[in-house]
């Protein structure tokens, strides 16, 4: 469990570099924030490896090693996500960036705010079952309306964006922002299968 909150406070910090990112114009600055967030990445990567060393062979409470690491490698892969699209920000330079896609990472960003409150409650499943699937709800209400705000966003530039080159660019962050909440919206899913397993038992 320290190893989660760990994961889940690069998450946050991550994700508030990348709505930063969105909310400047500032190429250094997106420079600076990219290596924010790939410190976080490869911080991340080492918590991943230290966590698979220390869960090996063990049964913890009523949820095995399997369970946890599934939750462990989604943080991960939320992280990964995150780092490429900032990644994506430096390499398309974009002329401009929408309140769509602002919108967008601000969505990244609540949703690792709503991983960093669930973790705590995982210590203590039995009596925190409720408050652990409302976060899950509301990670999944998260990610249903980047869903929407994505698709809203692919016709918008589509009809309005003369600059073909400059569209691709809106188009592929876009893209990228949404796959982030996706990444986002695995990680309740498999805390759910967790609890899941524990209700069974």
């Amino acid at each position: 469990m320290p190893i989660f909150a760990r994961q889940s406070a690069f998450l946050v910090q991550s994700s508030s570099a990348l709505d930063k990112m969105t909310r400047s114009s500032d190429h250094l600055e997106w420079q600076r924030l990219e290596k924010e967030i790939k410190s976080c990445e490869v911080q991340g990567d080492a918590l991943l490896t230290e966590f698979q060393e220390q869960i090996l062979g063990r049964l913890i409470g009523a949820v095995n090693r399997v369970e946890l690491q599934t939750v462990a490698m989604s943080m991960d892969d939320f992280l990964d996500v995150i780092k490429d699209a900032s990644k994506a920000v430096l390499i398309y330079h974009p002329k401009k960036i929408d309140q769509a896609l602002q919108e967008l990472a601000q969505i990244v960003k609540d949703e690792a705010e709503a991983v960093r409150d669930l973790v705590p409650m995982l210590w203590d499943i039995k009596h925190k079952f409720s408050g652990i699937l409302l976060q899950c709800d509301r990670i999944t209400e998260l990610e249903h309306s980047a869903d929407e705000l994505y698709e809203e966003y692919v016709g918008y530039i589509f009809t309005n964006e003369p600059d073909l080159r400059e569209m691709t660019k809106y188009k592929n962050l876009a893209e990228l922002f949404e796959k982030a909440t996706d990444s986002g919206k695995r990680i309740a899913d498999n805390v759910r299968r967790m609890l899941l397993k524990y209700h069974m038992e």
